[in-house]
């Protein structure tokens, strides 16, 4: 690479809208800009992400989120060097929005085209903001995924482990509505917990008994619904009710994680990495306590934790454009018949976790 490269990203698989221009040039990878259009307050009375709404906001708020961030790049179409657009994983409705945008783009300018997996973006996160090298451990953690992960290539993962049912973040999701707190979940049980004695309500670690690196939070959530029922007065909880139920939770995760990634890191150092590196990505990876405990586990091993910045934690699009840089230097283009996927796994040599049908592996 000579020329600087200047990749827009467009991301839109859930419920945030997000467009981002990326610079890469042999010195280095820059953030331009980075545009995030939230969905949270259409979604608040429902509980939870409603597709249909979400896919109809995408639709309106793509071009506004892409034009944005090309302002604040200070960069017109005619600059750039290719578009990156997640093709999938996600909510069809919101994937194919974002692809519909991104081939109209190319359509009109000539630009290359690119296709990124969602979950690629995540996992390749830490080389976009430490250039941490390959091979490293990924643990992918968000609202719809959990899995460990050793990164190769911008193409090439190896899953050792994941979730067999509910990912973490679906289950501080579920956990706020249970415990009727806001959404999104994950934040705000959180900072209830800090007010609560994690040590109050003896919940379970599932799977910690199972040898390997799999895991399970489906259970986790029934045993929160019991242990709540039991102190519940007249359809209520208290607050130190409240508070002790989202500290004992978030410390059942927390350990989950811990013990799940000692072990995952046991099989990742068995490929002898010249920099041992753990790395997590995605919405849970914002959990300042579950940080804290992986951050101290690697020190323990001594091996080398990153994390991104907060605001890369959750989804957003310059990950999105990160993945498409690699991509262009790899000659990994897409043309116009790109469609949109709602399930697309990272690894796909591996079994599928939870179940596949018409729409293939989920993960």
């Amino acid at each position: 690479m000579t020329d600087p490269i200047y990749m827009l990203g467009l991301e839109s698989s859930c419920d945030d809208t997000a467009a981002a221009v990326v610079r890469a040039d042999p010195t280095g990878t820059k953030i331009l800009s980075s545009v995030v259009i939230g969905q949270t307050e259409l979604h608040a009375a429902f509980g939870g992400v409603v597709p249909e709404i979400a896919a109809r906001a995408h639709a309106e708020k793509i071009d506004i989120a892409v034009k944005q961030s090309l302002i604040e790049a200070k960069l017109g179409l005619g600059q750039l060097s290719a578009v990156a657009v997640t093709s999938g994983p996600g909510l069809i409705g919101g994937v194919l929005s974002g692809v519909m945008c991104a081939k109209g783009i190319c359509a009109a300018s000539g630009l290359p085209l690119i296709g990124v997996n969602h979950l690629a973006g995540h996992a390749l996160t830490p080389r976009l903001t430490d250039d941490v090298a390959y091979p490293y451990l990924m643990l992918l953690v968000s609202g719809g995924h959990c899995q460990f992960l050793i990164a190769h290539g911008a193409d090439r993962f190896s899953r050792i482990g994941g979730t067999i049912d509910d990912a973490p973040g679906e289950a501080f999701d579920k956990t706020a509505k249970i415990l009727s707190l806001p959404q999104p979940g994950g934040p705000n049980v959180e900072s209830c917990a800090k007010h609560g004695d994690e040590t109050r309500f003896a919940l379970p670690r599932p799977l910690l008994d199972r040898a390997g690196c799999d895991m399970s939070f489906s259970g986790l959530k029934t045993a929160l619904i019991r242990a709540r029922d039991n102190v519940v007065i007249d359809g209520t909880l208290t607050q130190k009710d409240q508070a002790d139920l989202c500290a004992s939770f978030q410390a059942a995760v927390s350990d989950v994680l811990v013990e799940k990634t000692r072990r995952a890191l046991s099989m990742y150092l068995e490929h002898n990495p010249a920099n041992p590196t753990l790395a997590v990505a995605g919405g849970v990876a914002a959990n300042r306590h579950i940080r804290s405990a992986l951050e101290s586990l690697c020190t323990e091993l001594e091996t080398d934790f990153l994390a991104p910045p907060l605001a890369l934690c959750t989804d957003n699009a310059a990950m999105i454009a990160y993945v498409g840089v690699e991509k262009f230097l790899a000659d990994d283009f897409d043309d116009l018949t790109l469609s949109a996927r709602p399930r697309w796994p990272l690894d796909q040599s591996s079994p599928s976790m939870l179940g596949s049908g018409k729409r293939g592996a989920k993960a």
